[in-house]
């Protein structure tokens, strides 16, 4: 009996040993197809679509290969990896195109691996990486003015682009789709029954950001992603430097404070103008509207733009709040560092034109499309207060008074 226990404990134990070496032999670092991710990544395709097709390399990555050079070495120095006696690494040109074919995709990551030659998981970890180091080198395209000299020339372009004088930008905030994040109820629920986070933006007259803020929870309406706003805790407290006043052109009898524009949801301010939503308008207020939407497309536009360049933000992302925030900005950021680098080419047949002889506008392509960032929702009812109300009386003189523009009076014509 003794001799048979002690043969079964001897055979237990080569089992186990015998197991242990196959569990072991078994451990590999990754999956045979991505340790040959030089031979079946995007790497080549790229190298390809840059000699034969700049066009198509321009389409993949949203920009052309000396912009994306640019970038790349920007970039490299923060996210450069060293190869190891184990593996090589992911070079950084894999890192910075993967992640910006994410951006412009919006693909998931496993879908992503089949181009890439990456695990999902390190795809997660490298886009992430990456957006944080490309709003780092790229903090400079978007800045608050600092100087009154500074804003001053923000209002000129509204002038002498958009006919809107002491226009220091336009502000909306759109809605970014996420999956429910756990434990956290119908805090992110917005008003569409989906679950997002807020991108609130302040646009100047050229379609760049001049403030960027993504995170709000989806349940915030446009009068609080305003309010709640760092940018607005400043502008409400004197603290950006704003100019008080300023004349308007024509010899206008009074000066004029400097505003924001912002649509129908947002609250009528003395330093913020909305439209008038009376249902029975005079022709001086339709004047006044008319004036204030060419100036509040400009960010319209702008939201138009980035999310057609960058389909990401049309699609749900499966991260977290905080990682939809950072990717949201990303595109932001992007968006001004291309405006500024192709802006021609970047913007060409990207908005909204005007044919002032006729009053006709042409909407851009990103308007019909299906799919489209969804704007924010006005729950509460506002009383302006009188000196905001004798601004925008203001406004509305001077544009029906000495800063008529030809074309308004057929704007009129045609929309009666």
């Amino acid at each position: 009996m003794e001799e048979d226990l002690l043969l079964y404990i001897i055979i237990n134990e080569l089992c186990d040993d015998e197991m242990q070496h196959t569990s072991k032999k078994r451990i590999i670092w990754a999956k045979e197809w991505y340790q040959n991710r030089a031979k079946f990544s995007h790497s080549g395709l790229m190298k390809e679509l840059r000699i034969s097709a700049p066009d198509d390399f321009k389409n993949f990555l949203r920009m052309d290969g000396k912009t994306y050079d640019e970038l790349l070495n920007k970039v490299r120095p923060y996210i450069e990896k060293q190869d190891t006696v184990m593996r090589k690494a992911i070079t950084t040109n894999e890192r910075l195109s993967a992640t910006l074919r994410f951006l412009a995709s919006g693909q998931s990551f496993e879908d992503l691996k089949f181009l890439t030659a990456i695990s999902p998981q390190s795809l997660g970890t490298i886009i992430i990486e990456t957006c944080h180091i490309i709003n780092e080198v790229l903090k400079e395209y978007i800045q608050v003015p600092k100087t009154n000299a500074e804003w001053v020339n923000v209002s000129d372009e509204f002038e002498r682009k958009w006919n809107f004088p002491n226009c220091i930008g336009a502000i909306d905030g759109k809605h970014v789709e996420i999956i429910k994040p756990a434990d956290t109820g119908s805090y992110y629920f917005n008003y569409k029954k989906k679950f997002s986070i807020v991108l609130f933006a302040l646009v100047d007259a050229n379609y760049e950001f001049l403030v960027a803020e993504a995170g709000a929870n989806g349940r915030t309406s446009d009068g609080g992603v305003l309010s709640n706003s760092l940018f607005y805790e400043k502008f409400k407290n004197n603290k950006l430097n704003i100019p008080e006043y300023g004349n308007l052109p024509n010899d206008f009898p009074e000066p004029m404070p400097f505003v924001l524009v912002g649509d129908d949801a947002f609250p009528l301010k003395r330093n913020l103008m909305k439209p008038y939503r009376e249902t029975k308008l005079s022709n001086e207020q339709i004047i006044f509207n008319y004036r204030l939407s060419r100036a509040r497309r400009i960010v319209e536009n702008a939201f138009g733009i980035l999310a057609s360049r960058f389909r990401i933000l049309l699609n749900t992302i499966n991260l977290s709040p905080e990682k939809a925030a950072r990717i949201t900005l990303t595109t932001c950021y992007l968006h001004n560092f291309l405006r500024r680098k192709n802006p021609s080419i970047y913007l060409r047949g990207s908005v909204d034109l005007e044919n002032i002889n006729t009053s006709e506008i042409q909407l851009a392509p990103w308007r019909t499309e299906s799919q489209q960032l969804c704007g924010l929702e006005s729950t509460i009812a506002r009383n302006s207060t009188a000196a905001a109300k004798e601004t925008r009386r203001k406004f509305t003189t001077y544009f029906n008074g000495v800063g008529t523009v030809p074309w308004q009076i057929r704007y009129i014509d045609n929309n009666a």
